[in-house]
């Protein structure tokens, strides 16, 4: 159907460039150039498109809408006012104040309407695809004939600064390679970003680089008035089966400002004579601010209403279907309502000492078979290395377009290619759209390549889960390039994130126990490349508390902490020192992040008063001081050598920790003094402050 042009059109586009301008003046920061270019097509796609409900945000079946171009923040938060989302005039006021609705780029889980948390450039766009794998899936499961759950969109904003980094890039890539019609970007064409004019830096051709990342381009050529040409893009990329769609529309940045099409209306508010001008430009009163017009505010109920109405067509649909496949139906709502199956941990492998060593590579490729049957909701997948990760199930089917005869829409394994960072961002997406626990294989330095999605899915509060394999110098020959020395202190360090290290069978189980059970907080596994022995003393019960006794000791001489491959080597070291005379007990730390929750009563039982501990890694020893007195560990990069000299290079063997125990008990009898654990005295300290 043609556009249909209505007398309010004009007014809603000026009312959201004149709300634009008077928000970032207000805060006194703020990006209003991008959000008063990109009201023409933010009004339509809204007013015209995006099937939504605001008073249902979590409806299942709504199009999804990403702004990657973050800073451009005040558009969405127009925008949700508008339509009636839980996002007030008031909230627009308190733009960029503390605690308040309207923070200074979308944040998921804190502002109504926000899908995912997008600013660092590049990742909203990679969140849309993954929001686009996550609906196809969806639909492949869970449609029937006669009934069409699941037909969303999903549409994202994105800029200049978007197009120029890798991580867009890469998830542009594989979006053409998966055919994602149900994907429609909109790339505005400004030509400015916060040094200036772009031709400084960005001279390519965009629109033909997507044409080669096999996507169907549409260019508009005026995105500041020509409405017409707008609507009939979005018609026409709805009518693409077989590709997703970039929009290429060329805007101007604050418009109407004294200084649109400059970078001054980037990162800065206009003045207060601009603003004037402005509002008198588009027939508003300049002594007025945060003037909504009535005609706007019930043009936008009639907008909400449009997609309330599709929201009931739609429980009418669900409801009939419920009927004819109840036992769908209650997997859906099961997934819907992010609760797992009842007794699904029974899966879980558990081992005895009696059981053979495995690398926990294998053990987890062992666990991830069993979850896979139980979890109908696990999304799988990996960069490039699945043989070596070995992420796949037996009997997985890859993620593909049917076309391609690779798989199909339903398959649940995902071949992301060598694109580490995209797919710690479309993992995020999948999270996002509320029905996949999404798992992503790669070795655990390459998640340094995606640091930036992994940070966003702490702070969004997004279960994903990452199987980062060949974990530390154990990886052997391929030498420092490879080998995570400083990883795990950086992963570490991250709030709301779980990076476990396991020691043997149990351990693994336990992580990924715990990992699907956090529906808040994200998880990395570290895993070996080569055998573990399993442990005496371990059981899954134990490890899921983050950190538990191995040996125990009484009237130890001295603790030995450790994680993942060094535990059994601690085991072993213990061994040698008790030839010596000297008692030791063996902790093991699979997790920080866990153990950390635990009270500080049964911290204080793992890591006591009384003695030294002494923490054993393959690893920089950076963060252990919270957990040990003295450090064993690597401070430096790796070396290239089978795994085993490897280990006797850095002294991570069973005779050199007993020398380094004996030299740590040794040291503090000299001294005399009756030892604290640090948790203690770290307890004493947050007690009195």
């Amino acid at each position: 159907m043609p556009f249909q042009p209505q007398e309010v059109d004009k007014n809603a586009v000026a009312t959201i460039r004149m709300l634009a301008a008077d928000v970032a003046a207000k805060a006194k920061s703020g990006h209003p150039g991008a959000p008063m270019g990109l009201a023409p097509l933010a009004h339509l796609l809204w007013s015209r498109f995006l099937l939504c409900d605001p008073k249902d945000s979590h409806w299942l079946n709504r199009d999804r809408f990403v702004l990657s171009n973050g800073h451009a923040c005040i558009l969405q938060y127009t925008m949700l006012y508008l339509l009636g989302y839980k996002v007030t005039l008031d909230d627009l006021k308190q733009f960029r104040q503390l605690n308040s609705l309207t923070p200074g780029h979308p944040e998921a889980n804190h502002t109504d309407g926000v899908e995912v948390t997008t600013g660092p450039l590049g990742q909203g766009f990679a969140n849309s695809v993954g929001l686009a794998i996550a609906a196809k899936n969806a639909a492949a499961e869970f449609n029937r004939d006669g009934f069409e759950l699941f037909n969303n969109y999903t549409y994202v904003f994105l800029g200049d600064g978007c197009m120029q980094e890798g991580v867009a890039c890469e998830a542009a890539s594989l979006a053409g390679h998966l055919r994602l019609n149900n994907l429609i970007a909109f790339y505005d064409d400004n030509k400015i970003s916060i040094d200036g004019d772009v031709s400084c830096s960005f001279t390519e051709d965009v629109t033909a680089r997507f044409k080669a990342y096999e996507w169907n381009v549409i260019t508009v050529g005026d995105g500041d008035k020509d409405f017409n040409d707008i609507y009939d893009a979005i018609v026409k990329a709805k009518e693409c089966k077989d590709k997703p769609t970039l929009i290429s529309i060329r805007t101007t940045i604050g418009f109407g400002s004294l200084h649109q099409g400059t970078h001054s209306t980037h990162g800065s508010p206009l003045k207060e004579d601009d603003i004037r001008q402005l509002k008198e430009k588009f027939g508003f009163n300049p002594d007025d601010k945060f003037i909504v017009p009535q005609e706007v505010i019930e043009a936008y109920k009639g907008y909400a209403k449009r997609g309330s109405d599709a929201h009931a067509e739609w429980n009418k649909l669900y409801a009939a279907y419920g009927e004819k496949y109840p036992k769908e139906k209650a997997e859906l709502e099961r997934r819907a309502a992010q609760k797992l199956p009842e007794g699904w941990e029974k899966c879980l492998p558990s081992f005895t000492p009696e059981d053979k060593p495995a690398a926990s590579r294998k053990l987890s490729e062992g666990v991830l078979t069993k979850l896979s049957a139980e979890l109908p909701e696990l999304l799988g997948g990996s960069a490039d290395l699945t043989g070596s990760n070995l992420t796949r199930w037996s009997d997985a089917t890859d993620f593909q377009p049917p076309a391609t005869h690779l798989g199909d829409w339903s398959g649940r394994y995902i071949r992301y290619g060598v694109r580490e960072h995209a797919m710690g961002a479309i993992m995020n997406g999948l999270h996002a759209y509320g029905l996949h626990i999404p798992t992503g294989g790669t070795f655990l330095n390459f998640v340094s390549y995606a640091l930036g999605a992994v940070r966003l899915s702490a702070l969004s509060q997004f279960r994903v889960i990452w199987v980062a394999t060949h974990d530390s110098i154990g990886l052997g020959e391929d030498g420092p390039t490879h080998q995570p020395i400083e990883t795990a202190a950086a992963l570490r360090s991250l709030p709301n994130l779980a990076f476990w290290r396991p020691a043997d069978g149990n351990e693994v189980s336990a992580a990924y126990k715990v990992a699907i059970e956090s529906l808040k907080t994200p998880s990395v596994l570290a895993l070996t490349r080569q055998n573990l022995p399993q442990l005496e003393g371990s059981s899954i019960e134990k490890a899921a508390l983050g950190g538990y006794v191995v040996i125990e000791e009484s009237n130890a001489d001295v603790t030995l902490v450790s994680t993942g491959s060094e535990v059994a080597i601690c085991r072993d070291a213990i061994k040698l020192l008790k030839e010596k005379g000297i008692k030791a007990r063996l902790v093991s730390l699979p997790c920080f992040h866990v153990f950390d929750k635990q009270s500080l009563d049964y911290r204080l039982k793992v890591l006591p008063d009384g003695h030294p501990i002494l923490s054993v890694e393959a690893y920089s020893t950076y963060g252990w001081g919270r957990y040990a007195h003295v450090h064993h560990g690597i401070n430096r990069f790796g070396v290239s050598a089978p795994y085993d000299d490897a280990y006797k290079f850095f002294d991570m063997t069973d005779s050199a920790i007993a020398d380094k125990a004996v030299n740590v008990v040794n040291h503090f009898k000299k001294l005399g003094t009756s030892l604290e654990s640090p948790l203690g005295l770290e307890a004493k300290f947050l007690a009195a402050n």
